[in-house]
């Protein structure tokens, strides 16, 4: 239960944090830029937040199978709350830039490296094997209720203070770390024989042999790298639908008010047969969705879009992380979770990132249409290329 409101706690302030820091962005570049500039970097902060868990996610999974996992979380808490800090005093202070805010966005990924693997390692570690299914829908209940109070929130901070959000993201950080150390069980791993080398080389070709668990982590890099067109919500916010701070947070909070739907549902009824098939079939709804909404000129329509893209995601999202840790023997979590991290941090930051490449030539509403075509594209090539992910049948 501790564990589970760490990671609500912990999800309301990067997400709040993530809307504070998109829109200040925006605004900053606005100040001097067009559109199609100022959401280019938007995008770039995807970029920066997405570097260091490229360089770092490998190393950060095994030292989740080598040390106490949650001794990691505790760091990892520590880090965001720094960035948090330094976010509040130069707001307060009137020195952010551009250039300070694509640093701390990289500090932040920094942490978010570190703290994936080792929170995904640390769940299955707390209850029996048995209940892991159901454990997964609440822990994912758990992040998807931060995710849909947090952008709400956000927005409702940020009309107020830039400041003020990154003041409530820091307080929220300190409550996650103190729910950490109120853990009792055990979360050190046991310790596996060889090198640091030979432990990253060991995780990578398990999810490289294993088709099942390859093919349902790459699914969430080629479909959500395509289509995230979220990360243009500022821009869709401002100067497409023009609804301004309050409108936006509830763009943000959409995808969030759909997953947390599915997610309550999933702690109910879990999926007993035809995985496969149901994990691509969100994914291609999430690809539509995402069109509709890039299509979209009005707030509740965009929100129902976003909704439905909210809820498909987190409906595949869950198969693919029960298969994943099902599969995966407890030493090897922190590797494979590492990894899962890695494409998953690739979908997002990168999506971001191309989502405002995109816009810089298309527009941002062609780059919301060019990602929503792409991940229904991705959805048809990928049930032909892992035939035996799409047959999965019973998630045991």
């Amino acid at each position: 239960m501790r564990f589970w409101f760490a990671r609500v706690a912990a999800t309301l302030g990067v997400q709040i944090q993530s809307v504070a820091l998109g829109w200040q962005m925006y605004s900053i570049a606005r100040e001097t830029m067009g559109v199609a500039q100022s959401a280019f970097y938007v995008g770039m902060l995807g970029l920066a937040a997405f570097l260091p868990v490229f360089l770092l996610a490998l190393p950060a999974g095994e030292a989740a199978d080598r040390y106490d996992r949650k001794t990691i979380l505790l760091a990892c808490y520590t880090g965001e709350t720094v960035t948090a800090i330094i976010l509040a005093c130069a707001t307060i202070f009137h020195f952010a830039s551009i250039p300070l805010l694509l640093t701390l966005s990289a500090a932040f990924g920094a942490s978010r490296a570190f703290m994936g693997p080792a929170g995904t390692a640390l769940g299955p570690m707390l209850v029996p094997k048995t209940l892991l299914p159901r454990a997964i829908a609440l822990n994912s209940l758990a992040w998807q209720g931060g995710s849909i109070l947090g952008p709400t929130l956000g927005g409702l901070l940020v009309a107020q203070s830039a400041s003020l959000s990154y003041g409530v993201t820091t307080a929220l950080y300190l409550v996650a770390a103190i729910c950490v150390l109120g853990i009792r069980e055990n979360t050190r791993p046991v310790l596996n024989p060889g090198s640091r080398w030979d432990l990253m080389k060991e995780g990578l070709s398990y999810v490289w042999t294993n088709k099942i668990v390859f093919g349902a982590i790459s699914l969430d890099l080629a479909a959500v790298l395509l289509g995230g067109a979220t990360a243009l919500l500022p821009v869709f916010a401002r100067d497409i639908l023009h609804v301004g701070g309050q409108g936006f947070g509830l763009l943000r909070a959409g995808p969030a008010i759909g997953a947390t739907l599915v997610a309550t549902a999933l702690t109910r009824f879990p999926i007993h047969r035809r995985a496969g098939t149901i994990m691509f079939a969100g994914v291609g709804v999430f690809g539509a969705a995402t069109l509709v909404f890039g299509l979209s000129t009005s707030l509740p329509l965009s929100v129902l879009a976003l909704a439905v893209l909210g809820g498909a995601d987190m409906l595949s999202v869950y198969v693919r992380q029960t298969l994943v840790q099902i599969v995966t023997p407890d030493h090897m979590r922190g590797r494979v979770a590492a990894v899962s991290s890695l494409f998953i941090g690739a979908s997002n930051e990168l999506g971001e990132f191309e989502s405002g490449v995109v816009a810089r030539f298309l527009g941002p509403v062609g780059a919301a249409v060019f990602g929503g075509v792409g991940a229904l594209i991705a959805t048809g090539l990928w049930a032909k290329l892992f035939p035996a992910l799409r047959k999965a049948d019973r998630l045991e």
